[in-house]
């Protein structure tokens, strides 16, 4: 049976596109029918500007809910994302700053209040990564600069959002794949994805008592500006995964409306693997 293909030939990742999407990522099917599965919800997305946090954002917004998005430097990207948030007819907060500054992480929770009145969903979702083929390649720089942007962000944003999430509230943060099989040419990367998942499974422990649930999304190769940026060639991408091909994001935007709603009142402390058919234990 021949493999489903999300990107015909003439559309197919092309090598050496570090600066333009070819083709364009799904950020949500046109078929999706939103429920109001958050209506009146206020929900918090780190990198939401693109990529995987756009498809998050845009998914809660046709559900009900209202957004903040933060985000680093990518102004144009923030406000297209801003136009398909508005367009869903929800409001959005675009917050700009550094994820890795404690300071600014309390102070776009606080925005986020300011504007909305509260919070409900917070989504830990801002990365980087830096390929690399050999450990002897990473400096000290490098490391810092990736568990500082990677992993410390989700300890000092959620530390400043449990002062107004409340029960039934929900935390998700993302991981990956490479957190549970690794990843050659992303060691340090790995080992902060690695990290989130123990960072999420010690929480929802914590905050089980408040029922606040804490679950996680770790996806496996997704077609979005953090791969032509950092890889090369990218024609291959995703090819060897049982599915045969990338996923969009468009098929992660649901998975956190899932652990976002009620729909999971009953699951704290899980990973849900979008992976294309990886197989994964833990």
């Amino acid at each position: 049976m021949k493999k489903p293909d999300k990107f015909p030939k003439q559309n197919q990742p092309q090598p050496g596109k570090q600066n333009q999407m070819q083709p364009e990522p799904e950020v949500i099917r046109e078929n999706y029918r939103g429920s109001n599965k958050l209506k009146n919800k206020i929900a918090l997305i780190t990198g939401g500007d693109s990529g995987i946090g756009r498809s998050v954002a845009v998914h809660f917004a046709r559900e009900g809910a209202d957004i903040a998005i933060v985000y680093l430097s990518e102004d144009e990207d923030a406000n297209k994302t801003k136009k398909m948030i508005v367009k869903e007819g929800q409001q959005c907060l675009l917050i700009k700053g550094d994820l890795k500054e404690e300071d600014f992480c309390k102070e776009a929770i606080d925005k986020c209040k300011d504007q909305f009145g509260g919070l409900n969903v917070l989504v830990n979702n801002a990365a980087m990564q830096f390929p690399k083929d050999s450990l002897k390649e990473i400096d000290g720089n490098q490391l810092r600069k990736t568990f500082e942007t990677n992993i410390y962000p989700y300890f000092f944003i959620t530390k400043a959002a449990l002062e107004y999430l409340n029960d039934g509230d929900s935390i998700i943060n993302t991981s990956s794949v490479t957190a549970y099989r690794g990843s050659e040419h992303l060691l340090d990367y790995s080992s902060t994805k690695g990290a989130i998942v123990s960072f999420t499974r010690s929480l929802s422990q914590t905050l089980a008592k408040k029922n606040i649930r804490v679950n996680g999304v770790a996806p496996g190769p997704i077609w979005t500006p953090l791969i032509p940026a950092t890889f090369d060639d990218v024609s291959d991408f995703g090819q060897d995964t049982p599915l045969g091909r990338a996923g969009q994001p468009s098929e992660l935007g649901p998975a956190y409306v899932f652990l976002a709603c009620e729909d999971s009142s009953y699951i704290t402390g899980q990973f849900i693997h979008i992976n294309g058919g990886e197989m994964i234990s833990g």
